[in-house]
């Protein structure tokens, strides 16, 4: 029961600490990818407009426009969700400037305290962002399959798991490296690709779809979207399931040496 009660201590921590700036976090939960689906939703246009224009050709990879607009407004929002650069900038700043000591002395660990803070702020996020592509949805009547939601949510939560374990992972880099920022970005940039954020993933050409699809990465966008959009069915989900749990035993294995031969070079001085 202690365990429980100061994993959700640390919950609440991260929902008063973030909903205490209210316009930042309104920014950052709806305003940033309402302006990412609106630049997303003008490039898919522009290109079916284009392709009809130039060879009357109304789908592309087998989808019209309105498919690839709900993929599109529904992606900006789960990706929105799926990304941990915030806790992950602050769990590295925790190393470099040696406030680590204050974490390692109490009576919990580094890991569960900013795991149950980022999973806690990320489902209140989860409750206000998602009304929005919600909304836009009904009001214009695009395609989403309604018992696919809540599937395709539990998909990106359980997603959210893996991330931060390779965020963890990049995080103790910081141990032996001055600066690690860098990193933290390329990776980022990296997951907006292999995610199915800028493109879906299904309208690559073999063997590269198969390959991202085998990836765990697929599962932060492409496949709950997909899923919720109708453009994968059940066998999709189910593989993102085997993947997602498969990266985390994997990435789980690895982070514990890391973070065990980090505390060993650790000397608590600050970068």
């Amino acid at each position: 029961m202690s365990f429980f009660r100061r994993n959700w201590a640390f919950c609440k921590l991260a929902i008063v600490t973030n909903l205490e700036y209210r316009l930042n976090y309104l920014i950052d939960a709806i305003a940033s990818p309402l302006i990412t689906a609106g630049v997303e939703v003008a490039f898919w246009t522009a290109i079916f407009t284009t392709a009809q224009f130039s060879s009357s050709q109304e789908t592309i990879g087998g989808f019209g426009l309105k498919n690839y607009l709900s993929y599109a407004i529904w992606a900006s929002f789960i990706a929105r969700i799926s990304v941990n650069w915030m806790y992950e900038f602050r769990m590295i700043e925790e190393v470099e400037s040696g406030s680590l000591n204050t974490l390692l002395v109490r009576p919990m660990n580094f890991f569960e305290y900013y795991l149950s803070q980022f999973l806690g702020y990320k489902i209140v996020t989860i409750l206000l962002s998602l009304t929005v592509p919600l909304v836009v949805t009904i009001l214009l009547e695009l395609p989403m399959i309604w018992s696919h939601l809540l599937p395709a949510i539990l998909l990106a939560i359980y997603y959210l798991i893996f991330l931060y374990i390779l965020s963890f992972i990049v995080v103790t880099f910081s141990f032996h490296l001055t600066r690690v920022q860098g990193i933290s970005v390329a990776k980022n940039l990296a997951l907006w690709i292999f995610s199915g954020e800028l493109l879906p993933l299904d309208i690559f050409p073999e063997p590269y779809k198969s390959w991202f699809l085998f990836l765990p990465f697929s599962n932060g966008v492409f496949v709950p979207v997909a899923y919720l959009t109708g453009r994968v069915d059940e066998t999709a989900l189910w593989l993102g399931l085997k993947s997602i749990s498969l990266g985390i035993i994997v990435l789980g294995l690895l982070a514990v040496p890391l973070w065990k031969l980090g505390l060993r070079q650790y000397v608590g001085t600050g970068a």
